[in-house]
C-alpha cells in the first residue's frame, strides 16, 4: 500500500532519542580494570600479533567476519537523483538496519564525497582490511558498472551493487516461476525491457544468465527502442543492447512479446499496449511507487496476464529485502572472496524453489491471507517469511563453495541452519508479523483518551497504515484543536463526545445497570458512570459499536481496567484476568506474566495464569516454554514462595500435560541454557531456554519487566490483557506513540480472532 508520510513524522522518527537509526554496541564486558586491559592496552596486543602472523586471524579475533560497509557517493539516491553524500546517509543507515534485522549482519554506513570513479574505487579498496563485504548503493549509471567490476576484480571480499543485482535476483526468481506457470521455455521468450539504468541493465544481463537469448531482447529508454543507428548518441552500456530491427516505439516492441520488464517511470504503459503482447503475457512493472501500468488496469486488460510490481498491496511484490541480507549472510559465513554469478543464480533458484513449498501458517497469518500456494498470484515468497534466511543463505554459501571462492567451507549444515536462526532470533519479527496481519482486516478501535496528542498521533499512524479505524472519545472541540495544532489529518475520523450522545448514554445506562444492579450499583450510578470514557468505550465494544478498546495512557491500571471488567467481563470458564508483557530483546521475545493484575495469586490462581499465558504465546505462533520463577531451584530453598511456585508447577503440569512447564527455578537458570543443562539436566528446559516466565506475584513481575526495559535495552509491548470476553487492552502509563501503535495492532488481531487472547 502507499503510506502517506508526513514531513514532521519522518523528521521526528530520525531525531527521537539518539539521532539517526544505528549505534555501536560492545559485545564484550567492560566493567572492570581487567576488562579494559584486555579490550585495549596491553591485552589487545596479543590478538594484534596473532593477526600479524596470519592475516586470516582477523576473522577470529575481530568483527570483520560479520561486518558490511554500505557505501554511496549520493549520486543516485532513491528517486531523488544526485543529492550528495550527506543527504544519502539516512538511506544508508536504513539499509544498515535491514541487514541487521533480517540477517543479523553488522554494518557501518560510509558516505564518500567523491564522484570520480577511479578515485572512488581507490577509496573503497583501501577499506578492505576493515570489512567482510561491501554493499554499494545509490551510485549512478554508467559509472556504477565500472566501479563494481573493478572492485570485484581487485578486492578479495564480496562486493555487490544492490541497485543492480538485488532486483535482478528477485525478479529473476519470479520470472523462472512465471514461465513455469505458463509453460514457456526461457530460451524462447521475447523480452522487452523499458529503462536502461543500472537496475534494468543488470536485470537484463542476469536474465541472459538464466537462459534468455540476447537476440530475443529489446531494450527501450525514454526515446524509444535502443537501436544501433543511435549508438553515437548513447553510452557504451546501452550499446550492448542496441538492435537493428525496424522497431522504434515501446508499442511496437511489445507486439507479440512474452515478457515486459519495467524499471523506468509510472503510467507509461497502456491497456492497449498490454493487449498487443503474446498469449499468457508476463508483466513486471517495477517502477516505484507507481508501476508502469497500474495493477488493476493490467489485469483488466488481459485475463491471462501474470503481473508483479514493487508494491506490497499487490501479489508478487519484487522487494530487494528478499535477497541482499541473505546473499551477504551466506557469503560472509563461508568467507567468500566475491559474490559471483553462481551465487546470484543460486539465490534466485532458492527463492523460486521456496515459493513452491507449502506456505506456513505464520506467513498466512502475518498477511491475513490464505495463500493456497505456488501459482499466478504467488510467484515468490513474502518478505516476512521466516524461512528465507535458512533457504537463501545456505544456497549462496554452497554455491560459493562449489565455485571455489569459499575460504571457510561449512561442514555441518544442520548446525549452520540453527546458527542462522539464532543470529537474528527468528521470533524478533513478532511485531512485524502482527502489524502485517492487522492490516489485512482492520478493525474499529475506540480510544478513551483521544484528547491526548500521543493518542492522536498513534491514531494518525494506524489510519494511514490501515492497521485500524480509529474512534476518538473525548471533548470534540479539544480533540479538533489538538488535530489542528499538530497538523494531523483526522478531522474526518469518528469523534464521539459522550456528553453529546444522549441516545447512546440512555442505552448504555440500561445495559450497565442490568449488569451491576445486584452488585450495589443504582440506576443513578449507572447513568453517571456511562458518560465516563472508560465505561463508554467499553460499552461500545460490548454492544458491537466498536471492535476493540484502548485506554490507560494517563490513568492508573486498576482504575482503567475496572470499567471493562464490569461491562465486558471475562471469558466463560475464566475466573480472573491476567496481564502479560512481551519483552523484545536481542535474544528474541520473552513473555512475562503476571506483571500488572494479580497482586499475590495462590498456587491455584497461578495455574490459571499459566494457562492464559500459554494460549496467548501460541496466539503469536510461538511454542511456549514455561518457567515458573522463584528464588529457589527445584527445592533448593524453603519458604512460602518456593512452596507456592512448586505447587503451581505440579498442578499446571497435571492440568496442561502437553505444555513444556518447569519450576520452581531462579530467573537466570530459566534463560541460561548452559547453566540449566549443567546443573539440572533432568529439566525439560535443559536443552532450550524458557521464553515464558511466570512470576510468583505482581511485585516481582512488575519490577522485572521495568528493569529489563530500562537497563536491558528491551522493548516492552503491553500489558496485554488476557482472559477478557472481548478485546480490551490497557496501555502502560506514559506509553510512547510506537508502543500505542503496537498495542493497537495486537488489539486488532485479537478482534480478528474473535477475542481469543
Amino acid at each position: 500500500m502507499t503510506i502517506k508520510i508526513r514531513k514532521e513524522d519522518a523528521l521526528n522518527y530520525h531525531t527521537q532519542g539518539k539521532p539517526g537509526k544505528i549505534e555501536v554496541v560492545p559485545t564484550k564486558p567492560l566493567s572492570s580494570q581487567m576488562d579494559l586491559a584486555l579490550a585495549y592496552s596491553p591485552g589487545v596486543a596479543v590478538p594484534c600479533l596473532e593477526i600479524e602472523a596470519d592475516p586470516e586471524n582477523v576473522y577470529k579475533y575481530t568483527a570483520k567476519g560479520n561486518l558490511i560497509a554500505v557505501i554511496s557517493n549520493g549520486t543516485a539516491v532513491l528517486g531523488l537523483g544526485d543529492i550528495g553524500p550527506e543527504a544519502s546517509k539516512p538511506v544508508m543507515e536504513g539499509k544498515a538496519v535491514l541487514f541487521k534485522k533480517f540477517a543479523g549482519i553488522d554494518v557501518f554506513d560510509i558516505e564518500i564525497n567523491e564522484k570520480d570513479p577511479k578515485k572512488l574505487i581507490q577509496i573503497i579498496k583501501s577499506l578492505e582490511p576493515t570489512f567482510g563485504g561491501i554493499n554499494l548503493e545509490d551510485i549512478k549509471a554508467p559509472e556504477c558498472f565500472e566501479i563494481e567490476q573493478t572492485l570485484k576484480r581487485e578486492m578479495k571480499i564480496p562486493v555487490m551493487h544492490d541497485d543492480q543485482h538485488g532486483t535482478a535476483i528477485i525478479s529473476g526468481a519470479a520470472l523462472l516461476n512465471a514461465l513455469e506457470v505458463v509453460n514457456k521455455k526461457i530460451s524462447e521468450i521475447k523480452l522487452v525491457v523499458n529503462g536502461a539504468g543500472a537496475s534494468a541493465v543488470a536485470c537484463t544481463r542476469f536474465y541472459i544468465s538464466l537462459g534468455v537469448k540476447k537476440e530475443n531482447i529489446l531494450m527501450c529508454d525514454k526515446e524509444g527502442v535502443i537501436r544501433k543507428d543511435r549508438i553515437e548518441h548513447m553510452d557504451y552500456i546501452k550499446e550492448e543492447f542496441a538492435t537493428d530491427r525496424d522497431l522504434h516505439t515501446l508499442s511496437e516492441a511489445l507486439t507479440g512479446a512474452d515478457v515486459f520488464l519495467g524499471l523506468s517511470a509510472g503510467n507509461i504503459v497502456s491497456q492497449d499496449m498490454v493487449k498487443l503482447m503474446g498469449p499468457n503475457p508476463i508483466v513486471f512493472a517495477l517502477a516505484n511507487p507507481d508501476p508502469e501500468i497500474p495493477y488493476q488496469l493490467a489485469i483488466e486488460a488481459r485475463e491471462d496476464l501474470i503481473m508483479a510490481t514493487g508494491r506490497s498491496d499487490h501479489p508478487n511484490q519484487v522487494n530487494n529485502v528478499l535477497g541482499f541480507p541473505y546473499i551477504f549472510r551466506g557469503a560472509l559465513d563461508v568467507r567468500a572472496t566475491e559474490i559471483n554469478e553462481a551465487m546470484k543464480l543460486a539465490a534466485a533458484q532458492a527463492i523460486a524453489k521456496l515459493a513452491k513449498e507449502p506456505v506456513p501458517d505464520i506467513v498466512n497469518k502475518a498477511y491475513g491471507e490464505s495463500i493456497t500456494g505456488f501459482g499466478r498470484l504467488y510467484l515468490i515468497p513474502k518478505p516476512l517469511d521466516p524461512r528465507l534466511i535458512t533457504t537463501i543463505a545456505p544456497a549462496v554459501a554452497k554455491a560459493a563453495m562449489d565455485s571455489g571462492v569459499a575460504k571457510n567451507p561449512i561442514q555441518d549444515w544442520d548446525a549452520y541452519e540453527l546458527e542462522l536462526q539464532e543470529r537474528i532470533g527468528i521470533d524478533q519479527r513478532l511485531m512485524s508479523v502482527v502489524i502485517a496481519r492487522a492490516k489485512k482486516d482492520p478493525k474499529r478501535v475506540v480510544f478513551a483518551e483521544a484528547d491526548n496528542k500521543k493518542i492522536l498521533k498513534a491514531a494518525q499512524i494506524i489510519r494511514d497504515e490501515k492497521i485500524a479505524y480509529p474512534i476518538l472519545l473525548g471533548n470534540r472541540e479539544k480533540i479538533k484543536a489538538l488535530i489542528l495544532e499538530h497538523s494531523l489529518d483526522l478531522m474526518n475520523e469518528t469523534i464521539i463526545d459522550p456528553m453529546e450522545e444522549k441516545e447512546m448514554v440512555e442505552k448504555f445506562t440500561q445495559i450497565l445497570f442490568k449488569k451491576r444492579q445486584r452488585k450495589g450499583m443504582s440506576l443513578a450510578d449507572a447513568s453517571r458512570l456511562v458518560t465516563q470514557r472508560n465505561y463508554f468505550g467499553a460499552l461500545m465494544v460490548e454492544t458491537g459499536a466498536a471492535d476493540a478498546f484502548i485506554s490507560g495512557l494517563t490513568r492508573d491500571y486498576p482504575k482503567t481496567i475496572l470499567p471493562s471488567l464490569q461491562t465486558i467481563g471475562v471469558k466463560p470458564g475464566v475466573n480472573r484476568v491476567a496481564g502479560m508483557y512481551i519483552m523484545n530483546t536481542d535474544k528474541g521475545p520473552f513473555f512475562f506474566a503476571d506483571a500488572t493484575v494479580n497482586l499475590n495469586p495462590t498456587a491455584e490462581e497461578m495455574v490459571e495464569i499459566i494457562g492464559l499465558t500459554a494460549e496467548a504465546v501460541k496466539f503469536f505462533n510461538i511454542e511456549p516454554r514455561i518457567a515458573v520463577l522463584s528464588y529457589s531451584n527445584f527445592g533448593s530453598a524453603k519458604g512460602i514462595i518456593p512452596e507456592k511456585t512448586s505447587k503451581a508447577t505440579a498442578l499446571a503440569k497435571k492440568k496442561y500435560p502437553d505444555l513444556i512447564i518447569e519450576g520452581e527455578m531462579q530467573a537466570n537458570v530459566a534463560i541460561n541454557e548452559d547453566l540449566h543443562r549443567e546443573m539440572y539436566p533432568f529439566s525439560r528446559l535443559a536443552n532450550k531456554k524458557a521464553n515464558t516466565l511466570i512470576f510468583p506475584d505482581l511485585s516481582s513481575g512488575n519490577i522485572a519487566y521495568k528493569l529489563l526495559a530500562e537497563l536491558g535495552n528491551a522493548e516492552a509491548i503491553g500489558p496485554i490483557l488476557l482472559g477478557m470476553n472481548k478485546p480490551v487492552h490497557i496501555l502502560q502509563l506514559g506509553s510512547s506513540v510506537r508502543e500505542i501503535v503496537n498495542m493497537v495492532a495486537i488489539a486488532v488481531v485479537d478482534a480478528q480472532s474473535g477475542g481469543n487472547l
